[in-house]
């Protein structure tokens, strides 16, 4: 069984040795798709595209429930979670990647929990992202000669619309660093399911723009697809890097967040 997965593209199960399909039954439905397993850097490892393999499914649309469930049926505990991001500093452009260590959440109504009572159960999520998981993908990111920031913030909005100025504007001036719409509910999900996870955000765009910088244009969904092309093999090397150097045994708390 695998330990570590990946919610990735679907190009990502090119990289398989011995792919093998799952469909996986969870309570909440349907994930975004099977998942597929195989072997990678001599590792056991699970791929599920968080939109589909078609990407159907925006971001206000996807089961993260049933994905993260999947996974966890599977017998993932690490998780690893790319996403394109709109950077809120200009110092941080396309092609750079952040390793987040936190998240802010501004979205609405999606389900996020799989702890509806009762009991009553809460979990800690002062530290969102594994510490262990993290300082592997800066090392690497580090090895690559990639640029990149090994700490950041992002705030994550609803979706599918992207930011207006205004509130580009407001998130930058609350010092968070990128913007996007999947971490949440993700990740707590995938903590809830006593998960270790990596979020490696890769910067497409600068939102809404920047004040300041008259050149920088607004996002565009065509531009976050061309620059996301361009670095696909980038990110698809980094991760392979790291997936190769997971510990078998996890030397973190993790597991034992929730109670």
């Amino acid at each position: 069984m695998p330990s570590i997965g990946i919610f990735g593209g679907s190009g990502f199960y090119e990289l398989l040795d011995d792919a093998t399909e799952h469909r996986v039954d969870t309570p909440y439905g349907e994930p975004s798709d099977p998942v597929v397993t195989g072997s990678w850097q001599g590792r056991e490892v699970a791929f599920l595209p968080r939109h589909g393999a078609d990407h159907r499914f925006p971001p206000h649309r996807v089961n993260y429930r049933a994905n993260v469930w999947a996974m966890r049926e599977l017998g993932v505990t690490r998780l690893l979670a790319p996403c394109a991001v709109g950077s809120l500093k200009a110092e941080l452009g396309p092609g750079a990647m952040i390793v987040l260590d936190q998240f802010v959440d501004r979205t609405t109504g999606r389900p996020d929990t799989f702890h509806d009572g009762p009991p009553v159960t809460h979990t800690s999520m002062a530290e969102p992202y594994c510490g262990t998981l993290r300082a592997l993908v800066t090392e690497e990111l580090t090895a690559l000669d990639r640029p990149h920031q090994p700490t950041g913030t992002i705030v994550v909005i609803q979706g599918p619309r992207f930011s207006t100025r205004a509130e580009s504007r407001w998130f930058s001036a609350q010092g968070w660093d990128v913007v996007g719409m999947t971490q949440y509910p993700e990740v707590p999900l995938a903590r809830e399911a006593g998960m270790c996870v990596a979020g490696i955000a890769l910067v497409t765009d600068h939102d809404a723009g920047l004040d300041g910088h008259p050149d920088v244009a607004p996002v565009s969904h065509q531009q976050v697809l061309e620059v996301f092309a361009a670095n696909v093999e980038h990110l698809k090397e980094l991760l392979g890097r790291v997936v190769a150097r997971i510990p078998d045994e996890r030397d973190c708390g993790c597991g034992s967040s929730t109670g």
